[in-house]
């Protein structure tokens, strides 16, 4: 698989990520303070003093969110489907290493709706596809936890068909090919959090394995984004998380990896 891209967009996102810039121009700031450029570091600090109080008020992170979310819609579940897929994502693979317990982080209705799936359609394979997206091995895959949380759940064992390898959607979609082999005509449904569907979509597009779109874990309260909603921390998360995944979809299609 393709690691220089991995490495290189993890690398790049620690330097472009939301919270990291805020950090940088709070340093800016009292560097500028302390060698004395005071009009500098007014600007600067004054500045990130309103940008920051914008972001507590505001959801501007999910007035991101929202353009992604609104472009697959949930829909009735078809009669007849040849296979799932769901991404992952939802899993806390550190802390599920770290205390021997299965454990579940935002995006943790990507692994809800693999239970409630299997039930609806209890002949079709089910694939889950995720290893580790970080640089770090973390001594478990979120293939593992998903299959802990399968069994957790009442499932038998092996009712879960497990790809672990993968490290980012890219390779979600090439290893998991690869490993179901769907012919043409077949009719496959797509599960992940509804504002990474479009680029997942656009990703399975290129691998020429059309998907039914399935999207679980919103972040954007529909009809209620022009809100004033004190949460400094949970809108820098959301914020940071959205502005992630429009930089992933742009550089996907930029580099040919997406339709």
């Amino acid at each position: 698989m393709d690691s220089g891209f991995f490495y290189v967009a993890k690398l790049a996102w620690l330097l472009v990520a939301l919270d990291s810039l805020l950090l940088l121009w709070l340093c800016l700031g009292v560097f500028c303070l302390y060698f004395g450029w005071f009009k500098a570091a007014k600007r600067l600090l004054v500045s990130l003093t309103l940008v920051s109080l914008m972001i507590a008020l505001f959801p501007v992170g999910e007035w991101l969110f929202y353009p992604l979310e609104k472009q697959n819609l949930p829909a009735a579940l078809p009669t007849h489907i040849n296979g799932i897929v769901v991404l992952g994502g939802g899993e806390q693979v550190g802390l599920t290493h770290a205390w021997q317990q299965t454990a579940l982080g935002d995006g943790g209705e990507r692994l809800t709706a693999m239970v409630m799936l299997a039930n609806v359609y209890p002949e079709v394979p089910i694939l889950f596809t995720g290893g580790s997206g970080r640089m770090i091995k973390q001594g478990t895959t979120g293939a593992k936890v998903a299959e802990d949380f399968a069994l957790s759940m009442g499932l038998s064992k092996g009712r879960i068909i497990l790809e672990s390898k993968s490290r980012n959607t890219v390779e979600n979609a090439v290893l998991s090919k690869q490993l179901m082999q769907p012919q043409d005509g077949q009719h496959w449904l797509l599960v992940t959090s509804a504002f990474h569907m479009p680029r997942s979509l656009a990703v399975f597009c290129k691998a020429h394995w059309p998907m039914q779109a399935y999207p679980v874990d919103y972040r954007s309260q529909k009809g209620n984004l022009l809100r004033i909603d004190w949460d400094f921390s949970r809108h820098l998360s959301n914020l940071n998380q959205a502005f992630k995944e429009w930089l992933g979809l742009a550089a996907y299609k930029l580099t040919g990896k997406a339709c």
